[in-house]
């Protein structure tokens, strides 16, 4: 019997490491691709490409969406 509950408990932690390493890789690619975009020749090249500023793209819709709250 204790080692039927010692190897439950082994599998638990695996795979509750396996979300946090699959999280920390998640937020690592978002952090990344931050820094890349907020590179001044990156932006420039993407506004060559038809992308626009991202930046000044989505703050209207930012704005608005806080003034809704606000109400």
């Amino acid at each position: 019997m204790p080692m039927e509950l010692l190897e439950t408990n082994t599998n638990r932690n695996g795979m509750d490491k396996d979300t946090l390493y699959m999280l920390g890789g998640v937020a690592l690619m978002i952090f990344g691709a931050g820094l890349i975009l907020s590179n001044p020749v990156v932006r420039r090249y993407m506004g060559r490409l038809g992308m626009g500023n991202l930046a000044n793209a989505a703050l209207p819709d930012f704005e608005r969406y806080l003034k809704l709250r606000a109400m």
